[in-house]
């Protein structure tokens, strides 16, 4: 008689696990890894355009101011006011609308002047009354006033004498970026403040030009001796 062949147990559904039990904690973690990397990129992306938008957008507003000068001629200047750069620019046009730029560049201390139609541009140190009219300048630029009346009739008038040196222009490097910037492709030469030319001096040119502080200024250039 043939012995009865034992039957080997099957282990029951309750003890062995579906395959899918193990697969899917293995697929979340996958994709919530990933979603949280996107995020995360997202994230900087984000943070580094704003910062290179915000970068690329300097800090400036235009102050425009209207006025008359002494002969009575109408003549329009505004001021460029660039708060990231430290400078002010103030471009004052003439009846005959010509323009002439005068720079005050806080940041490397200089004063520069672009005549309208020359080829020439002019510069000399700041001083603390130039200091000064940055000041105010910025701060006429955060209570944005559009428009100025001057004069009037307490605006102050002085005339002012720089005496253009002899020789060498300046060096571009030592002009600063936004002299540099001003006078491209120009020579630049210094100038110093002076009580006046001697009689055989003649006066080479003259900007008019006003400031916040009410007062107007007629700039007057004239050749030193070598």
């Amino acid at each position: 008689m043939e012995e009865p062949v034992a039957a080997h147990p099957t282990p029951s559904s309750e003890k062995r696990a579906p395959p899918e039990s193990k697969t899917l904690p293995r697929i979340f973690w996958v994709i919530l890894s990933a979603t949280l990397m996107c995020v995360v990129v997202c994230i900087v992306v984000a943070g580094v355009l704003s910062f290179n938008q915000s970068a690329s957008k300097p800090l400036f507003q235009v102050v425009r101011f209207n006025f008359p000068n002494r002969p009575g001629s109408p003549v329009n200047q505004s001021a460029l006011v660039d708060k990231s750069r430290n400078t002010v620019t103030y471009y004052v046009t003439s009846s005959s609308n010509r323009t002439t730029a005068v720079l005050f560049d806080g940041k490397s201390g200089y004063i520069c002047y672009k005549p309208a139609e020359q080829k020439n541009c002019y510069l000399r140190l700041m001083d603390g009354q130039d200091r000064e009219t940055v000041r105010e300048s910025f701060d006429l630029s955060q209570h944005r006033v559009d428009q100025l009346p001057l004069p009037n009739d307490r605006t102050r008038y002085y005339r002012e004498f720089l005496g253009i040196v002899p020789g060498r222009p300046v060096r571009p490097e030592e002009a600063g970026e936004a002299v540099r910037a001003l006078c491209e492709g120009v020579p630049i030469y210094w100038v110093k403040k002076k009580d006046g030319p001697a009689k055989q001096r003649l006066i080479y040119l003259c900007i008019d030009i006003c400031f916040p502080s009410n007062i107007c200024v007629s700039i007057c250039f004239y050749y030193l001796p070598e």
